[in-house]
């Protein structure tokens, strides 16, 4: 059985809208006003690769840590609106039933992590994660992805996402990518980035998994 990938905010949990919120904050305390819907069409890819992506590499430079700092904080001022998705402890718990190993690829700090593994109920269910502490580059790189591979203890996996990025994390890694659409990424644009199976939800993915690379 090929292992499971799963990444967490806005794939389990229900976090990309109030992440984009927050980094819009963080950019305008240091004076870069963006559109929140450019910030949204980069939520998903890690914080260490997004100043620059949007802002460019003089923002990066200059006001980069700082942004990235406010952004952790003005998020924390969030996280209590955090609440997971329905079907996504089922989907896990299937998942193991069948005999899958179950990483959670997520590039969120530890602290954010523990929040959300305790909101899934999942900390004693799921074989193990990462979190941003396990890799220098995160998302769209694939360093990721594979340190998850590699605690899966499996060459075998599939990615579970939200976003453009995990797409092409996994791609990077040479594993193909399931996406749900509850990031607010349109099917087109995953399966644009190499998604092989769009689904509405984690729910709608646990009731067809035997359509699925997973079966």
């Amino acid at each position: 059985m090929p292992a499971a990938i799963l990444d967490v905010d806005g794939t389990l949990v229900d976090t990309n809208y109030q992440h984009a919120l927050a980094w819009y904050r963080a950019f305008r305390r240091h004076g870069v006003v963006l559109p929140v819907w450019r910030i949204h069409r980069h939520v998903g890819m890690g914080g260490d690769q997004l100043v620059k992506a949007l802002a460019g590499p003089e923002v990066e430079e200059t006001k980069g840590d700082d942004i990235r700092t406010a952004e952790k904080e003005l998020y924390d001022e969030l996280i209590d609106e955090v609440e997971p998705f329905d079907g996504a402890r089922e989907l896990i718990a299937e998942l193991k039933q069948r005999g899958h190993t179950v990483v959670l690829a997520s590039s969120a700090k530890q602290e954010e992590l523990d929040r959300y593994l305790e909101l899934l109920e999942v900390r004693d269910l799921v074989d193990d994660w990462t979190t941003s502490a396990d890799v220098e580059a995160t998302k769209p790189e694939p360093d990721l992805v594979e340190v998850a591979r590699t605690r899966a203890g499996e060459d075998e996996a599939v990615m579970v996402g939200d976003t453009t990025w995990d797409c092409q994390a996994a791609g990077r890694a040479g594993l193909p990518t399931i996406a749900v659409l509850t990031g607010g990424f349109s099917e087109a644009e995953l399966r644009g980035a190499g998604a092989v199976a769009v689904f509405e939800s984690t729910a709608e993915l646990r009731e067809r998994l035997d359509k699925t690379p997973l079966a």
